[in-house]
């Protein structure tokens, strides 16, 4: 079984985003970038995946710059056999990204597509989804497990009321949730050895791919800031101000 797990370069979860001065976009000056966090799970479950014998290959894909490099980079020091970057100075919408997707899928010709639910900079939770209608493939979302049993899928997901387990047949693609595994951490020798794996350059054109955009984005602000809490003496006080104050009684 070959695996393709797509990945994105996105500001580092424990950094601050700033916004430019003029609002107009998402300043990246000086801040630390990392490979999406729902992605790092979807890469740490295809290498865990070709450790257990089930897959042979995994291969990971970035959509953007040269910059994504050293993000394909890490997810080879991790497992990844070989990485693609699609190389492009613009900025993908899901649509864009799911139908580029699709060309390198036809490409590869994976069985199997385990990517992030959702990347944490735009919170879109599109991508996987897209990329299965456009493919006609089985879909599995916000997975917390996942079992193999020959040409089979067991995945279990996490939904509003709990748990629920679907059988999909391959090919499809399945999108991870926080709890389906714990990414482990690159450890140095293998960090060396990432830099002498292949990783191939393809030009976003050589897909035929529309990645007009959509969505024009107006401006970008901080969200407010939180006002202090007030402590209260009892509990008819508390209930005395959810009353009268906030009136949510």
């Amino acid at each position: 079984m070959k695996i393709l797990v797509p990945i994105k370069r996105v500001v580092d979860h424990n950094v601050k985003v700033r916004i430019k001065s003029d609002g107009s976009g998402v300043d990246f000056n000086n801040v630390k970038m990392s490979i999406n966090p729902f992605d790092e799970i979807a890469i740490e479950e295809a290498v865990r995946l070709k450790e257990a014998g089930i897959a042979t290959e995994v291969i990971a894909v970035s959509c953007g710059a040269k910059v994504c490099q050293e993000t394909l980079r890490t997810a080879l020091a991790v497992g990844a056999d070989r990485a693609i970057q699609v190389d492009t100075d613009a900025e993908l919408e899901p649509l864009a990204v799911a139908k580029t997707l699709k060309e390198i899928v036809k490409r590869e010709a994976p069985q199997l597509v385990i990517c992030g639910k959702q990347a944490i900079d735009d919170d879109c939770n599109q991508t996987g989804q897209m990329l299965s209608a456009l493919l006609g493939w089985s879909q599995g979302t916000f997975a917390s497990e996942l079992k193999v049993d020959g040409n089979e899928l067991a995945v279990t997901r996490e939904i509003d009321g709990g748990l629920e387990t679907i059988a999909l047949g391959l090919p499809a693609v399945v999108s991870c949730d926080l709890r389906l595994n714990q990414p482990r951490y690159a450890s140095l020798p293998n960090i060396m050895k990432a830099k002498r794996k292949p990783l191939e350059v393809i030009e976003i054109s050589e897909l035929n791919v529309n990645i007009t955009p959509r969505i024009k984005a107006i401006k970008y602000t901080l969200p407010a800031s939180r006002s202090a809490g007030v402590m209260v003496d009892d509990v008819a006080e508390l209930l005395s101000k959810l009353r009268e104050e906030a009136r949510v009684l």
